[in-house]
Parts: C-alpha cells; structure tokens; sequence
C-alpha cells in the first residue's frame, strides 16, 4: 500500500475465513504504525472472549492490548483525539453501523485497519464485511489451508449444527476448506 504524507486517512480491510491470518496481519500492521512513532489504538467487539479480554490475538498467539467496546458507536466514542492509526478485529461481530464510523474516522484523518470473517458458516456474505470491502482504498484477502486437500481455503466450514450465525468457537467448531471441501452444515 502507499503511504500518503500529509492530512489524510483511509479504510484497509483485511478479510478473509478463520484461520488465514487476518488478525496475525492486523498484528503485523499495527506494529509497524508503533515503529513508526505513531498513536494506535486497537478495538475488539465485547462478544468475542476466546482467546482474552484484554488482547486481539492471532492463532499463533501473537497478541496486542485492546479494548473491548459494546458496538460500533462505543468504538467511536473511545477513540482518543491524538490516535493516528485505528485497529478494528472481528468486524463481523459489529453491527452494521461499522461501515459508517469507519468512513468517519478515515474522514478525520486516521488510518483505520479492519479485520474480520467476509463470509459466514453457509458461505454468504457476513456483513458488515462486504459494505467495508465497497468502500475500503485498500483490501487484502487472506486464504487458509484447506483441512481436508490441502488447496487455498476461502471458507469457514462449522463442523457442528446449528442454525446461529455467530457461533463462537474454534478449532473445536470450525476447519478452513477450499470451494470443493466447503460443505455448508445447518440445523
């Protein structure tokens, strides 16, 4: 991506399914910000405790301190007025006003880096993700490993039934599988 000197902000999304490193990529991101001196500031949706409370955290346990917020309008209140770069992790747990607080961030002159699942256990888009994608400057895919073949993975197959569209969980509920694996599983 270029770097813009100067007054000036923008959207990067970071999507992909679960286990293609969309966090670990966020880590990387957020921590070259830091290098470079600048205010960062990393937000979580409070729905997700898998991992921790306090931390975003990869699958290869890489971790950054964050703040958990109730939803998008609590991510923008508790944003601080000197933080240059804005990190967001597990986008699709945030309700659809995201898309707006983003844009509105970019607006004030702050970099703000999204991460999170584009597609939910069925295979269709998991909004707010793709709302993000229309409007983000920058976009990054991520692919996984297939579970079953070993091909690229794009999709998140729930090993378990139910209906729930946010059934937290991890490798206990959930393996990457590649378009011809994917099988989807409903209740």
């Amino acid at each position: 991506m270029n770097i813009v000197n100067g007054k000036t902000g923008w959207v990067e999304v970071i999507c992909g399914s679960m286990f293609s490193g969309k966090t670990e990529e966020l880590i990387r991101r957020l921590r070259r910000a830091e290098i470079a001196k600048q205010k960062i500031q990393i937000f979580k949706p409070k729905i997700d405790k898998r991992y921790s409370e306090k931390y975003i955290v990869s699958h290869d346990n890489s971790k950054m301190i964050s703040q958990q917020v109730a939803d998008s309008d609590d991510l923008y209140k508790n944003v601080k007025s000197d933080t240059q770069v804005v990190g967001i992790d597990e986008a699709q747990f945030f309700d659809e006003k995201l898309v707006e607080v983003c844009q509105k961030l970019a607006d004030e002159n702050r970099r703000v880096i999204v991460a999170g699942l584009d597609q939910d256990f069925l295979g269709r888009p998991f909004r707010p993700v793709p709302e993000l994608l229309a409007t983000a400057e920058y976009i990054t895919k991520t692919l996984a490993i297939c579970m079953k073949c070993g091909n690229p993975a794009n999709r998140s197959q729930r090993l378990i039934k139910s209906d729930k569209e946010i059934l937290l969980g991890e490798k206990d509920i959930y393996e990457a599988r590649c378009r011809n694996c994917f099988k989807p599983v409903k209740d």
